[in-house]
């Protein structure tokens, strides 16, 4: 019990030092740090990152800059799409999913040191093309369309499908999928995306504590762990700065990714 404690505060600290997407992390530390496999961390996982995601999505509601209803629609379809995903990682070959999640943190890696190099294209700025999803000018509001709601629904079955079957939150995906879909400001976007990864990962929770899947003796004081540590981190992530955050949280992945390989192989 001690070391799940310690293990999710870990994975809590990180969290709050780069946002929810740190959360990556905690199948890696289960695997490495208890000998479970992929299958088995992934619920566990997904609780953590829920927990932590809820926190912020209640903060972003609070602040009234969550867009709730696109939320619930790709949180809908993802819901729907996590249960194939646990199903999946159940019968799937445990080395092959070590490897699809050392792909996956690598892009993550990828991703957040592009990120940490460039400053990136602000959504609505010109030289960025009309995305499919842009809000009414009075209300602010989306207007929703046959293709707004189509590419919501699809970054949602992503999010959902990853979920599933790798028991990650999904907001590597989605913070860029709204970014790319929508024409919401960075604070709307990360809000939105903790609203949706928290429903997601209470689906696949609820799923796999259904069928029996789901290690309650690890699972419990692991989520205690990551909610104190992310608090931790989160007040010590104001002294630090953002773009080496960035860089060390990459390095971190990269090192994963690489034990991961070496592990299944």
């Amino acid at each position: 019990m001690i070391l799940s404690i310690v293990l999710g505060a870990l994975v809590g600290i990180i969290m709050g030092l780069t946002g929810a997407g740190g959360g990556i992390l905690a199948v890696p530390l289960l695997v490495f740090g208890l000998g479970l496999s992929v299958a088995q961390a992934g619920p566990i996982g997904l609780m953590a990152v829920g927990i932590a995601a809820a926190m912020g999505a209640a903060m972003g509601l609070r602040a009234k800059v969550v867009r709730y209803r696109a939320a619930l629609l790709i949180a809908g379809v993802g819901m729907l799409v996590a249960p194939l995903g646990a199903w999946l990682a159940q019968r799937v070959d445990t080395r092959f999913l070590s490897l699809v999640f050392a792909l996956v943190l690598l892009w993550v890696a990828y991703k957040t040191f592009r990120e940490s190099a460039a400053h990136g294209t602000k959504p609505g700025s010109p030289g960025r093309a009309t995305p499919p999803c842009i809000r009414d000018a009075e209300d602010g509001r989306f207007i929703w369309t046959s293709k707004c709601a189509g590419a919501l629904s699809l970054s949602g079955s992503l999010a959902g499908a990853l979920s599933g079957l790798l028991g990650v939150g999904g907001g590597f995906v989605m913070v860029p999928a709204l970014q790319r879909y929508t024409d919401l400001a960075m604070q709307s976007v990360v809000a939105t995306s903790l609203a949706v990864i928290a429903l997601i990962s209470l689906a696949g929770v609820v799923t796999s504590i259904s069928a029996g899947h789901f290690n309650l003796a690890v699972g419990l004081p692991f989520s205690a762990g990551a909610l104190a540590g992310m608090a931790a981190g989160s007040m010590l992530s104001s002294r630090l700065p953002t773009r080496y955050l960035k860089i060390a949280f990459a390095g971190i992945c990269v090192v994963v990714a690489a034990g991961m390989i070496a592990k299944s192989l």
